[in-house]
Parts: structure tokens; C-alpha cells; sequence
């Protein structure tokens, strides 16, 4: 596993963790489809449901995988052992990123304008100038848009623990790519 994985997921981790606790539980799933959600007032209904299954489903599979007390709450290296892990967690994450990338696409074009990503990404609780690397290492067109597929797969890769150098790394503060 590399060690930009690691960083990448801890900083995760801790957007997740919409409440503060330092724990995951089902509450900071539903607070963070909320925010996430609420940024996306254009997109259609179905999109946002979609998001909010997506975000159920992550915890689900979060609890089913690692709950093994019962106690209803994933620590921090509950989480890293289970989504550095894609067995267990590529069809989640994969549900996931299709869902977020469609969000950001409410007209079904199959692209995503700078401002809907940037605002989708400000509600998960990245940091503005690297939510702006983030876009322009995605290569944005003329029109300053990437397309959907693009911030899918980024989100897919951002998860891979055997991958280093991609554009998700400039979302983990003072990376350099």
C-alpha cells in the first residue's frame, strides 16, 4: 500500500466524519448526503436520491465489513483497512462515484462545469485551492469542463491503494503531484 493511499483515505476519514466525533457512524453519512445534496439544487430529483444511496450504501458496507462488536461506529483504522481493500469496497466506491460525478452533471450533457464541482466538493469539505488543482489536473476544456467519466474514474483512483501521482493527490494538503 503507498503511503499517498494512506494520506488520501485519512483525509477522508475525517470529511466524513460530518459530526466531529472521530468516529464514523450512520448519522455523519446522512449529515454529509445532506450537505453534499443541498449544493445541488439543479440536478434532478433522481440524482440526489441516487447520492443518498450511494452514501447509504458506503455505510453499510462500512458497518457490515467492520463492525465486528456491534458497537455501530467505524474508527479510523477500521475504515483505512476496509476501503484500502478493493475487494471489499471497489463496488461501493464505484456506486459512489458515479453518483457524485452525476451529480454535477444536471443538464445529462456529460460534462461538469468548475462551479457546480467546485461547490459539490466545497460541501464534502475539501479545501478550495486544492479542489481548484484538483479540476485543472483533471484538464478541463476551453469551457472549463471535464466530463463525467473523468471525475468518476479520478474518484475511483483516489481509492486505489496502489496508485500514486494522480490528480486526487492534490486534495490532501502540501501534496505535490
Amino acid at each position: 500500500m503507498r503511503a499517498e493511499a494512506t494520506q488520501r483515505v485519512a483525509l477522508v476519514f475525517t470529511l466524513l466524519d460530518a459530526n466531529g466525533n472521530g468516529i464514523l457512524e450512520a448519522e455523519d453519512f446522512a449529515l454529509m448526503a445532506d450537505r453534499v445534496v443541498a449544493r445541488a439544487g439543479a440536478s434532478a430529483p433522481e440524482a440526489q436520491q441516487r447520492l443518498r444511496a450511494s452514501f447509504e450504501r458506503y455505510w453499510t458496507t462500512l458497518v457490515t465489513e467492520l463492525d465486528a462488536n456491534g458497537d455501530g461506529v467505524i474508527s479510523l483504522e477500521e475504515y483505512t483497512a476496509c476501503v484500502l481493500t478493493p475487494e471489499r469496497f471497489e463496488a461501493t466506491i464505484a456506486e459512489f462515484a458515479e453518483a457524485l460525478a452525476a451529480l454535477g452533471d444536471p443538464d445529462g450533457d456529460g460534462l461538469i462545469e468548475r462551479p457546480l464541482f467546485t461547490d459539490l466538493m466545497l460541501a464534502i469539505g475539501f479545501r478550495r485551492p486544492n479542489v481548484d488543482r484538483l479540476f485543472d489536473a483533471f484538464g478541463p476544456d476551453a469551457d472549463d469542463r471535464i466530463t463525467v467519466r473523468t471525475w468518476a474514474d479520478g474518484i475511483m483512483d483516489y481509492y486505489d491503494p496502489q496508485k500514486a501521482g494522480i490528480a486526487g493527490d492534490h486534495l490532501v494538503t502540501g501534496a505535490v503531484v
